[in-house]
């Protein structure tokens, strides 16, 4: 089986697209299934054999992403070369439009994924009004694929509310032989000056969708008698870093993007993972915090909420309310041993979320939307 992904995200993009994607290309490579990727070009110098780079530039309102200028003829050659047996589209932008435009031209069964809730990320840019017209479009530009996989059953609901159909679910793996609760703790807080301090983290991009206004609010409000007895530590770049570190309390420290086993590391030393996005479809983060063994407080929203289970490896907290974060973390500060029930109840049921599995159950589905749009051709 010969697969053809068109994405605008792609390694070494740091969001959670990018990321499963480039697990999904080397599950495939591993497996001896060809996979050919169309994706914008980067300033970075990552090439690959099975990699296809248009020229792009960086959109506006999520600078981590690119807006790509595909070359027709030079997808179309592409193509007529590789002959692939499915064209999977990963996201709605000008590379994903090609990959379904020429699905429909060449007769080639044609599946997609739904990754990002932008309608919710329009109200934290003052963009509400467009959301009618932004759900005309999805709804139009996912209804050919004769599949569509969602990251979470809140995903999956939320779609069929809407009246998308041919849903299936494609959930998210952990590599629990990376993220683990065993790195070096003295080593690492050193690197980051944490000493005996409880450490409260939060990963992920710093940008207003992340409501990371709701996680500044918990920092300053929680009583100066404790304040002496944990630090913050931010991980991750975007739009609002040079605002946040601005109003950042003294106990807040700003590392940059981490990845591999330097982002491991931080997730193992950490005490509590503090996640407050509201606009998720799985969090990937969150499961990767749970598999270090760190307990996690987050907004119960979106995909988080089927990733934590309330009181058991973490607390799920009302979305925007510093006040629900702020009990929750009293609560572990409080009481030392739930620290550790709840890391380690999160570490198993990471342990059960595996890769491979999760990747091997796609690809079949992959060989029925092939077999049926072979069906469908010589019928």
């Amino acid at each position: 089986m010969k697969i053809a992904i068109f994405t605008d995200t792609y390694f070494p993009d740091m969001n959670g697209v990018a990321r499963t994607l480039k697990r999904l290309a080397d599950y495939l490579a591993e497996h001896h299934i060809s996979c050919k990727i169309f994706a914008p070009k980067t300033p970075s110098d990552y090439v690959a054999d099975n990699l296809h780079q248009f020229t792009s530039l960086s959109l506006f309102l999520y600078p981590e992403c690119r807006m790509a200028f595909p070359n027709l003829n030079q997808v179309k050659t592409e193509l007529e070369s590789f002959s692939p047996d499915l064209i999977h589209v990963a996201t709605p932008f000008n590379i994903g439009l090609c990959g379904s435009y020429f699905a429909k031209k060449m007769n080639i069964p044609l599946v997609g994924s739904y990754h990002t809730d932008f309608d919710k990320y329009l109200k934290y840019y003052n963009l509400q009004f467009l959301s009618k017209y932004l759900w005309r479009y999805m709804t139009w530009f996912h209804s050919p694929f004769q599949k569509l996989f969602v990251p979470s059953m809140e995903t999956l609901n939320q779609l069929q509310q809407r009246g998308f159909s041919n849903l299936e679910l494609w959930g998210r793996g952990v590599d629990c032989s990376l993220f683990h609760p065993d790195y070096n703790k003295l080593s690492g807080r050193m690197r980051y000056k944490a000493g005996n301090k409880l450490l409260f983290t939060y990963a992920g991009r710093l940008a207003p969708e992340k409501d990371l206004n709701t996680l500044m609010n918990v920092a300053a409000s929680l009583p100066e008698s404790i304040n002496e007895q944990f630090q913050w530590l931010i991980v991750g770049d975007g739009p609002q870093r040079e605002e946040l570190e601005a109003q950042a309390p003294e106990n807040m420290v700003f590392t940059g993007y981490l990845k591999g086993e330097r982002l491991a590391e931080v997730y193992s030393i950490s005490d509590v993972f503090v996640f407050p996005s509201p606009t998720e479809t799985f969090g990937n983060v969150v499961l990767e915090a749970m598999a270090s063994g760190t307990p996690v407080v987050c907004a119960n929203s979106g995909g988080v909420k089927h990733l934590v289970k309330d009181g058991v490896t973490g607390f799920l907290c009302e979305p925007g309310n510093p006040e629900s974060f702020e009990e929750a973390l009293i609560k572990l500060i409080n009481t030392p041993s739930l620290l550790h029930t709840m890391g380690r109840e999160g570490r198993n049921f990471a342990l059960t979320q595996k890769w491979d599995t999760i990747l091997e159950s796609l690809v079949l589905s992959y060989r029925g939307a092939a077999e049926a749009g072979e069906e469908i051709r010589y019928a």
